[in-house]
């Protein structure tokens, strides 16, 4: 991890709330105009201000198409990390679920009965549901 965020850190930027509002987003569609426009400044590059940098815009779109190709990856990494964590929990839950169960039945004369108090805390203001009757 710390070797990725060195990675990475000197490259990205932190925009506040107000910039990124303002930005210019550059969606789908826009990619290819983004693309031709690059192209067609190259071949008229005299039309244009002499302060215009085109070696900036054509480094910012390569740079947006690389990290594009990394966010990709990394959108990929994270959902997995968000399912290993919901999976992990899961079974966690469950076992604990299941633990709480026994020690309600079994633990009574076991000298466990304020841990067990302790433990009931979590579902304290949840009321049971019936089930519905069986016809």
């Amino acid at each position: 991890m710390a070797a990725l965020q060195d990675a990475l850190v000197p490259a990205l930027v932190s925009l506040t709330e107000r910039q990124r509002r303002r930005a210019v987003k550059m969606g789908d569609g826009s990619q290819a105009f983004c693309r031709i426009a690059c192209d067609v400044a190259r071949k008229n590059a005299g039309l244009l201000p002499r302060d215009f940098d085109l070696e900036e815009m054509a480094r910012d779109l390569a740079s947006h198409d690389a990290l594009a190709e990394r966010f990709v990856v990394l959108s990929n990494l994270m959902e997995r990390v968000r399912d290993t964590d919901l999976a992990l929990g899961s079974d966690a839950m469950a076992a604990s679920l299941e633990a709480y169960a026994h020690l309600k039945v079994a633990g009574k004369a076991e000298g466990v009965d304020g841990l067990r108090k302790l433990l009931s805390r979590r579902f304290r203001g949840q009321r049971r549901t019936e089930e519905p009757a069986k016809v």
